[in-house]
């Protein structure tokens, strides 16, 4: 018997199936109090190894999706945002507008907490292994402008495409020429009715012709970011700007 569970042992061990190593013995002794069949034994042993995977693999997605924060839903203040419809958020964590392909915008002032619900939305769906990616519209706007320079800008625009859910911030903050908002159309054109965008911006609609430069394109592009989306406006203060009047009274 030594023999044999030493050699499992140094098996396991030179399979690098660290869990089942991890909790071989605790197995065995569950096995023989609970006359477990060897077959009902191993499955149990192996979800250790399985569980340890699925975990990793999630923590992997999440690192992938580039987020500037780990904010989820359950770290957001809904009291502070009465405008807010918690169950409306919590419905977009089960990724129902992903299947349908639809688009998330939440439009608000700066500071009133947008960026922290569309990254919860995210980190939510990295968490169940949904291809997911973060970046700021400035940035976005950059590496598309810079992958046209040198001429590999199709390459870039297949890379953004291919997210299941891509997360595009701060629309509105920083202008964006004629020729640049035509970069960032083809983009949300390439997605339009096959992958999801959530947008976040503090500009009102009617404002993104100035934003973009070209009212045309301007339209172009809220015509497909609009025409499967649900829009949530946040009326209220900012968190950042709660926190400094908090410290003057």
């Amino acid at each position: 018997m030594n023999s044999s569970y030493s050699k499992l042992q140094k098996n396991l061990e030179y399979l690098k199936l660290k869990q089942m190593l991890a909790h071989l013995n605790e197995t065995i002794d569950f096995m023989t109090n609970n006359q477990l069949s060897f077959t009902d034994a191993l499955v149990k042993l192996t979800d250790y190894e399985i569980d340890m995977k699925e975990i990793n693999m999630m923590r992997s997605m999440v690192k992938m999706g580039a987020f500037p924060h780990f904010k989820e839903v359950k770290d957001f203040d809904f009291d502070f945002q009465p405008s807010i419809n918690k169950q409306q958020i919590l419905d977009f964590t089960t990724l129902r507008f992903i299947e349908s392909q639809e688009n998330i915008v939440f439009l608000g002032p700066s500071g009133v907490g947008k960026t922290h619900l569309a990254t919860s939305i995210g980190i939510a769906a990295a968490k169940k292994r949904t291809s997911t990616y973060f970046i700021k519209c400035n940035d976005l706007i950059m590496n598309l402008k810079k992958a046209k320079l040198e001429n590999r800008f199709e390459t870039r625009l297949k890379h953004y495409s291919k997210y299941k859910l891509l997360l595009i911030d701060e629309i509105g903050y920083l202008p964006i020429d004629s020729e640049d908002a035509k970069l960032f159309f083809q983009l949300i054109d390439m997605r339009y009715e096959k992958k999801s965008t959530i947008l976040t911006t503090n500009a009102n609609f009617k404002d993104w012709g100035d934003i973009f430069q070209d009212t045309k394109i301007a339209n172009a592009i809220l015509d497909r970011v609009l025409h499967y989306a649900t829009v949530v406006n946040i009326i209220g203060e900012s968190y950042r700007l709660k926190d400094h009047f908090a410290k003057e009274k």
